[in-house]
């Protein structure tokens, strides 16, 4: 099995049917087109989007249903198209597609999550798209709510 050395991860062991494609990459990382989703127990629902071209580049992420869980994806013609789906499909997330918020972490502020434009995964083909709709009635900079841990003074 290949090995990749990672800032995050130190080293990986993957399976190459793990890899998903991102043929466009991602807006402003276009280079990037091969990540490898990581999910470990003790970060759940946290989901890491790991290059496999940049070692120090790893993105954090939900499954929308865990922040929004009446969430609606909308795809366009042409991301179907990238996704290898037919035209006019309406893929189900959980069973066809993966659908992933991006979150940011900022020191001003609490974390936030891009509901807007969800990077979306198919399944079968794993081939990946951040999908940037035209009109969305999600927003760019959601607030992620942190649970708050309580200690007893026991």
């Amino acid at each position: 099995m290949p090995k990749l050395t990672t800032v995050h991860f130190n080293e990986l062991e993957y399976d190459p049917e793990a890899v998903f494609t991102f043929p466009g990459g991602l807006p402003g990382f276009e280079d990037e087109t091969s990540f490898l989703f990581i999910e470990q127990p003790h970060t759940r629902p946290l989901v890491f989007m790991q290059s496999l071209r940049n070692p120090g580049l790893c993105f954090l992420a939900l499954p929308a249903l865990t922040v929004e869980p009446e969430y609606r994806l909308s795809l366009s013609s042409e991301d179907l198209a990238a996704l290898a789906l037919p035209s006019g499909a309406t893929p189900q997330i959980g069973s066809e597609m993966g659908c992933f918020v991006l979150v940011t972490v900022a020191e001003d502020a609490g974390p936030t999550v891009n509901l807007m434009s969800p990077v979306v995964v198919n399944l079968r083909d794993r081939r990946g798209i951040q999908a940037i709709p035209a009109a969305s009635p999600y927003s760019l900079h959601h607030p992620l709510p942190l649970e708050k841990e309580t200690v007893s003074c026991s």
